[in-house]
């Protein structure tokens, strides 16, 4: 079964090293790994159409959705995840804690839960409101998508165990 494998660690300073392990990683649970940096493209246009060939490609999209520069997950990862959901694609996504989207968004603010404006809602600094359902991230990502607390390994036990089904 091949796998992409989506998120910010295509960003790491040892992104080469990275890699390999996560392609060793993949192959032990019997997966075949699909990554951003399998192709050598360097123009944005030719990267944005490598990465959506190999998620044709792909029976499983799986994201790493920890924060990435903020509280919340890489934006091309909610991108791909989305992408290959509207493919019919089993989508899955992995966080290293399972906190809520609104612990998420206090922490990165460093702020405790300001006195709401109204009612028992909470709100940013902003003072725009924090979706508060506890859901990892937006509900737009944690609905469709199997999301496993833990690294990429606990995210393909889980894979190996139970196939996610396709939505």
């Amino acid at each position: 079964m091949k796998i992409y494998l989506a998120g910010p660690d295509v960003f790491r300073p040892d992104v080469s090293a990275w890699a390999e392990s996560v392609r060793e990683l993949c192959r032990l649970y019997g997966f075949e790994p699909l990554l951003p940096v399998d192709h050598c493209e360097t123009a944005p246009e030719k990267i944005f159409q490598a990465n959506i060939a190999l998620i044709r490609k792909a029976q499983i999209v799986v994201a790493n959705l920890d924060p990435f520069r903020g509280p919340e997950p890489d934006s091309g990862a909610a991108f791909e995840l989305g992408y290959a959901l509207a493919l019919g694609k089993k989508i899955c996504g992995y966080v290293t804690r399972l906190d809520t989207l609104a612990k998420r968004v206090e922490l990165a603010e460093k702020q405790s839960a300001p006195p709401p404006p109204y009612g028992d809602k909470i709100h940013d600094l902003q003072g725009m409101l924090i979706e508060n359902f506890g859901l990892p991230c937006n509900l737009m990502l944690a609905i469709p998508a199997h999301i496993v607390e833990g690294g990429l390994e606990a995210c393909l036990q889980s894979i190996r165990a139970r196939p996610p089904v396709p939505t």
